[in-house]
């Protein structure tokens, strides 16, 4: 997780603990929203990015500390904790494009373009 941490953080201009935040808000997203099979795929093959089951959510690890909030948020949903979090428009899609190239890199494009593709709204912020 530090490598995508620590790319984010560069490319956008922001902290790490932001990008990390960030990160994880769009893994959630993924993660509530996405097809569960192709998911655990991606996640598996994302280092430091833990699928397991956890109290009150479908992650574990990273994502599993910070629980569910549902897959009813969506696209929008995660847009707006972006921008709670502190990210301008500008760094949320710079955010988002960063942790899809960097996905495509780890699991390739057609993984990564199948999930992108099944969550409404994804695409317009990545």
């Amino acid at each position: 997780m530090d490598e995508i941490v620590k790319r984010v953080s560069d490319v956008a201009g922001i902290d790490a603990d932001l990008a990390r935040r960030a990160i994880e808000i769009i893994l959630e997203l993924v993660r509530d929203n996405g097809p569960e099979d192709k998911v655990q795929e991606l996640f598996a093959k994302l280092p430091g990015v833990d699928m397991a089951p956890g109290e009150g959510s479908r992650g574990g690890g990273i994502l599993g500390a910070l629980g569910s909030l549902g897959g009813a948020m969506g696209a929008m949903g995660a847009l707006n904790r972006l921008t709670e979090a502190g990210l301008s428009m500008r760094e949320v899609q710079t955010v988002g494009r960063e942790v899809v190239a960097y996905s495509r890199e780890q699991a390739g494009d057609e993984l990564v373009g199948e999930i992108v593709a099944s969550i409404p709204g994804l695409s317009q912020f990545v």
